[in-house]
């Protein structure tokens, strides 16, 4: 039951995740989505309407409307499924050609149309134009229907209906009345079309018919004429019986032979391959069940020898069993085979002796016909012809006769073609459909808008804030310190609550913020706005990061410039202070140093004069213009930094000033920059992380805590700095975040900036809300 509850809630986390992400970018997703949706919007009221008319074709089976009765007699066989899908994708071929086209431009006359002369008919009247008049130097004669047939080809399309022979020809035209026109001419000439087309074939017969009848005709005459006279000639208008069954037996021998011939191949043919067999070479193509068998058994056993050969000897007991049963199958089958040859050459022998006798037998029935009257002969041979012809004039005849019935018939306009529905005029455009296209790229944008909110996530490799820390690096997060504009604060309304950090709302009179340009001692200056109260957020952090005592050497460090490491340290310098306790800062940047210039101290002397000896620690710290705040500064720039902090003098350094003051505050440079930070951090109680939301990158920042955790250093959680908070109708997550933890800190800040308040040591801290997340 845990488990499902675990994982409901991974789920859950999320889901909220996902939803912060969208928050956080919903104006690349709105942006997206508003752009589509502008874009649909331009191109649907820009575009041309677009009227579509369509009216339904039938187009049956060839057999169902035939003009030919024989066709209609013998359909049932003859039209196959192949060919009747051959038929119908021709049909479908010919309604889109040319030809049709050009007949239905020539009846509709779209040249005069006045369609023609506006809008897209003018642009196609330019080209049909410029078809026409040749302009490309020959000069052609017109083509301005062939040219409009383009027209009609340019709207036109067809789809069939699956699984039936119904076909939609539609068409797509600017104008109502013309697409409705269009495309019902278009139905009513491709029907014409169709029996047009079958007609002609029928006409084109019969007059072949015609011309091939009177022909044989001629030829008939001819030949009985020459038949008549032969026979007058030779005197054999009579042949007896007797001469006829001579011819016949003759043929009946000369068949019988040619079976004897044939008979006799195949038996010697038999034979020679059995006479050729080798055991180990047998075909398949021997029927002898026996030889089949015994060849079965012959290459098991075979097989089985050359198997067991691999692993035994010749003379293994096993072996010399298999060789013996081995041969005697060989000799078997041997047997069969001289027998199964013996028996195919007598076979061969009675068949040679058959052909031998009827060959004998040819030759004399040969003599008898060549005895023969060779007038006879011939006579029978006019007499078939003419015959033949007899035969062949009644079939044209007949087929003739079909041929005229069939071309009364097309007279009646039957066709397999049926128009079900003609095309009704629209009475709307079906593009474009504005609604559509709206839902479309609102969908189509969200969608969009979606993936590039994920996309620019998934590309933001910076830390946004401390659920990024603690997934990458597992530290906690000690405070977070709102971003704060280059142009201050003076013109716009406090994004975290209210000027005031504390009292109720009829408390605070109205009072216009302060201009605030430096955010490094805004915690001194304006120890009441909420802000402030931030860094006494992160000081109660620190001071409760450690179960036992609060840290006293603190390093502050950050993974690369420009985090507000500086600005941190000094602001939680002024927190620290406001705890009476003594504060001393030191500038441990020794290539870049800044506090100098925040608190306006001179340089000329700091920690680089006391690490090399030339200055004692009472000459080189300086107090500050705060109350009980000192601080250090870097003095002038050394050769070599990381040296000087990585000495024996900067160890007693550390220890000296452990004892003088309550806290000592140490601001290094950024760990990837130099190694002065990791030097710092192994010889200070705990190191804090400056954290720059939005800017620093999560590789670089795990590579920096990574540098600092192999010296062995406590790193006590980060900081986050520049963090933009707006109210709760903005897109930052970490606007409630920020709002708990000032309400958890209030009891912590509400001394700040009285210096009557009694002294507070570093382990008596309570009541201020942080101490059981830290």
């Amino acid at each position: 039951m845990n488990g499902t509850t675990g994982k409901t809630d991974r789920k859950e986390i999320d889901l909220l995740e996902y939803g912060r992400i969208v928050l956080k970018r919903k104006w690349v997703l709105v942006t997206t989505a508003a752009v589509l949706v502008a874009l649909a919007a331009v191109l649907s009221f820009t575009k041309a309407p677009l009227y579509r008319a369509t009216a339904t074709l039938l187009i049956d089976e060839p057999g169902s409307s035939m003009l030919n009765i024989q066709d209609i007699l013998n359909y049932g066989g003859y039209y196959r499924t192949d060919y009747l899908g051959t038929y119908f994708n021709t049909q479908l071929r010919l309604i889109t050609s040319r030809s049709l086209a050009e007949r239905v431009a020539r009846k509709m006359n779209l040249a005069g149309r006045p369609e023609m002369r506006s809008g897209q008919g003018a642009r196609s009247e330019a080209r049909r134009k410029k078809s026409s008049t040749g302009e490309d130097g020959t000069g052609g004669p017109p083509l301005a229907q062939a040219a409009y047939a383009f027209v009609v080809l340019g709207g036109l399309s067809i789809q069939p209906v699956e699984e039936t022979r119904l076909v939609y020809v539609s068409y797509t035209s600017p104008y109502q009345l013309l697409a409705a026109d269009v495309v019902n001419t278009l139905v009513e000439e491709f029907v014409d079309f169709s029996v047009e087309t079958r007609y002609e074939a029928t006409k084109q017969t019969s007059e072949f018919l015609t011309e091939q009848i009177a022909q044989l005709r001629d030829d008939l005459k001819r030949k009985e004429q020459d038949l008549q006279k032969y026979g007058q000639d030779k005197n054999l208008l009579y042949l007896s019986d007797n001469e006829s069954s001579v011819v016949n037996k003759f043929a009946d021998v000369n068949a019988a032979f040619t079976e004897a011939q044939i008979d006799r191949y195949s038996k010697e043919s038999v034979y020679l391959e059995l006479r050729n067999l080798k055991v180990d070479a047998l075909p398949q193509s021997v029927s002898s069940p026996s030889i089949q068998a015994l060849k079965n058994t012959y290459s098991q056993v075979k097989s089985e020898f050359e198997e067991k050969s691999q692993f035994y000897k010749p003379d293994y007991p096993e072996m010399t069993k298999l060789k013996a049963r081995l041969d005697a199958t060989k000799n078997a089958l041997e047997d069969e085979i001289n027998k199964a040859v013996d028996s195919a050459e007598a076979e061969y022998r009675t068949a040679l002796q058959k052909e031998n006798r009827l060959s004998g037998l040819l030759e004399t029935q040969r003599a008898d016909v060549a005895r023969m009257n060779n007038n006879a002969i011939f006579y029978r041979t006019l007499r078939t012809e003419v015959e033949n012809l007899r035969t062949l004039l009644s079939t044209l005849v007949t087929k003739q006769n079909e041929i005229q019935v069939s071309s009364q018939m097309g007279g009646l306009r039957t066709s397999n073609i049926k128009v079900v529905d003609r095309a009704l005029v629209p009475n709307r455009p079906f593009t474009p459909n504005v609604r559509r296209n709206l839902m479309m790229a609102l969908l189509l944008g969200v969608f969009a808008g979606l993936g590039l909110v994920f996309l620019v996530e998934y590309l933001d490799n910076t830390v946004k804030g401390p659920e990024d820390i603690e997934k990458l690096t597992g530290l906690p997060s000690l405070g977070i310190i709102p971003f704060l504009a280059a142009d201050g604060l003076k013109k716009r309304p406090d994004p975290y609550g209210s000027y005031r950090a504390y009292g109720a709302e009829t408390e605070r009179p109205e009072e216009t913020m302060p201009e605030m340009r430096e955010i490094e001692l805004i915690n001194h200056l304006y120890p009441k706005f909420s802000i402030a109260e931030d860094y006494r957020t992160v000081r109660t952090s620190i001071l409760f990061s450690h179960a036992d005592s609060a840290p006293r050497t603190i390093c502050f460090t950050s993974t690369l410039p420009q985090e507000g490491k500086t600005a941190t340290v000094s602001n939680m310098a002024v927190s620290f202070s406001q705890l009476e306790g003594k504060v001393l800062l030191i500038d441990a940047d020794l290539r870049k140093p800044r506090l100098h210039k925040v608190y306006k101290l001179r340089n000329n002397i700091g920690l680089s004069s006391f690490l090399t000896g030339n200055n004692s620690f009472d000459e080189v710290v300086q107090l500050t213009g705060i109350e009980n705040v000192w601080a250090v500064p870097s003095g002038p720039h050394p050769p070599n930094p990381a040296e000087l902090l990585n000495s024996r003098r900067m160890r007693e350094l550390l220890a000296l000033v452990k004892d003088r003051f309550t806290f000592v505050l140490l601001d290094t440079p950024p760990v990837l920059a130099v190694i002065d930070p990791v030097i710092v951090s192994a010889m200070v109680d705990s190191t804090v992380f400056v954290v720059r939301a939005g800017k620093t990158a999560r590789r670089p920042l795990a590579r920096a805590v990574e540098e600092v955790r192999k010296s062995k250093a406590d790193i006590i959680g980060v900081v986050f700095n520049e963090v933009r908070l707006t109210r709760q109708g903005g897109a930052s997550p970490y606007y409630h975040y920020y709002q708990y933890e000032y309400s958890a800190n209030e009891s912590v800040g509400s001394g700040a900036g009285k210096p009557d308040r009694p002294a507070e040591a570093p382990g008596s801290l309570t009541g201020t809300g942080r101490a059981d997340k830290r």
